[in-house]
């Protein structure tokens, strides 16, 4: 049985809200998300929502079943629901089925962002999807 975290933040921690955040398909056996029409549509869902000021995404990667992702959410949008009205979206307009809740970690320093920013960019490399992180036409980073 798995526990069921509470993701809603302590009332002393600082404003600053960068996470590293996972979510996954409900299959994990399955490649979900790096199809190309797929793909293309969570990117851009993701760059819009930077748009719209729900979250400030600096790095995202798909991974067949799972996302990694590098967030800022602002005060006033709680992260728990800004992802679930992703993952809602997503559901609705591609048929993915989520596993339940997400895992976040919060990043506490500037050398915390870069070791969670390097893993997340060289996932692909080091499952062997490519054979150069640069490659993976399924990430996006802010700017690009």
């Amino acid at each position: 049985m798995r526990k069921r975290f509470d993701h809603e933040t302590p009332c002393w921690i600082r404003p600053e809200r960068t996470y590293f955040v996972t979510v996954c398909a409900r299959d994990r056996t399955t490649n979900t998300f790096c199809h190309p029409e797929i793909g293309r549509s969570i990117l851009d869902s993701i760059r819009q929502r930077n748009e719209k000021k729900i979250w400030f995404c600096q790095l995202a990667v798909l991974m067949p079943d799972h996302i990694h992702l590098i967030l800022d959410f602002p005060e006033e949008i709680p992260m728990a629901k800004a992802l679930r009205d992703w993952k809602t979206y997503l559901a609705r307009t591609h048929g993915i089925a989520w596993q339940k809740n997400f895992f976040d970690h919060r990043l506490r320093s500037y050398e915390q962002f870069g070791q969670k920013a390097e893993y997340v960019f060289v996932n692909p490399e080091r499952a062997g999807l490519v054979e150069k992180a640069e490659n993976w036409p399924y990430t996006w980073i802010t700017g690009e």
